[in-house]
């Protein structure tokens, strides 16, 4: 063991420096690769003794394994493997070995972390907290029911400027990710609650000027936003993780449940690809029943439950 270790420590130098000063990586780039190195060497060498020039594929994947048991998260076990491939490649590269054993292993699957979801009830009682006396609470009310009723993101609600707002036809403009607009139906009572505001706020604004301000005038910040929800939450007794996101992805699923068809949804909150629109369908089984069999209503096909 002690012949493999050295070899082990040696090549980890080398390899150390190969990252360091040609490819260039970040300080805690290197840390990062070297201690999934470390790691992986130390398992290898207490598991099967061997150099890293005896490393197969199995090896590899057993270690993999390990991480699993350990119950590391799936981008912690991808970073890990990473690094190990960062590493072979570097050996191939070197001509310290004639084939890669790393080909064969997948990486674990990505995991679709999904924020909570509202219920109507549960959105109501966020409104329901604010003074509509004010005119920072007409402003927040606005705000939550603006990010309800259209799943904007937070960073396209505080960029909304009045000249973005066209009720007479129903729909407000937003510029979405990459400069790319878009138009977003408005319903009547965020419409009210906009027009409730704009009469009280000051300072008057030229027409092109930002929707929503704080009490300087000046655009408001995502992490204002984020806070306004945050507090709406805490006062209303909802015992949730709370982000201006929720709203987007209450928005989207209640759509979803509602009828809507997945490409309405895409284009409404301005997916590029609908992959991302489709980590919202987490519906009920019976519900998913209930649209696939009106897809395929002209099929004879049995897709009853057989579990």
């Amino acid at each position: 063991m002690a012949d493999n270790a050295k070899k082990w420590q040696k090549i980890r130098v080398e390899y150390s420096r190969y990252i360091k000063s040609e490819k260039r990586l970040s300080e805690n780039t290197v840390e990062a690769y070297l201690r999934d190195i470390d790691e992986f060497m130390h398992f290898v060498l207490r598991t099967f003794d061997v150099a890293y020039d005896q490393v197969e594929s199995f090896m590899i994947e057993r270690f993999m394994a390990r991480l699993f048991d350990k119950g590391r998260s799936g981008a912690s076990q991808a970073r890990s493997l990473s690094g190990i491939k960062s590493f072979f490649n570097f050996l191939l590269l070197s001509y310290k070995i004639e084939q890669l054993p790393t080909e064969s292993v997948d990486p674990p699957k990505a995991e679709r972390v999904l924020p909570d979801v509202l219920s109507l009830a549960e959105i109501d009682a966020m409104l329901a907290t604010f003074d509509m006396s004010s005119v920072k609470g007409c402003r927040d009310s606005a705000i939550v029911e603006v990010l309800y009723s259209t799943g904007l993101r937070v960073s396209e609600l505080v960029s909304l400027r009045i000249g973005d707002l066209f009720f007479g036809e129903g729909y407000i403009r937003v510029i979405g990710k990459g400069d790319k607009q878009r138009i977003v139906p408005i319903g009547a009572v965020a419409r009210d609650k906009i027009q409730l505001y704009m009469e009280l706020r000051r300072p008057k604004r030229a027409s092109d000027a930002t929707l929503f301000l704080n009490n300087r005038g000046e655009k408001l910040t995502r992490v204002m936003v984020f806070n306004i929800i945050k507090q709406a939450a805490l006062l209303a007794g909802i015992d949730k993780p709370i982000s201006p996101h929720t709203l987007r992805h209450s928005y989207a699923t209640h759509m979803l449940e509602g009828g809507a068809n997945i490409r309405q949804v895409q284009e409404l909150l301005g997916h590029e690809s609908i992959s991302t629109t489709e980590v919202y369908t987490h519906l009920d089984r019976k519900h998913l029943r209930t649209v696939v069999s009106d897809a395929f209503a002209d099929v004879d096909i049995d897709i009853t439950d057989n579990d």
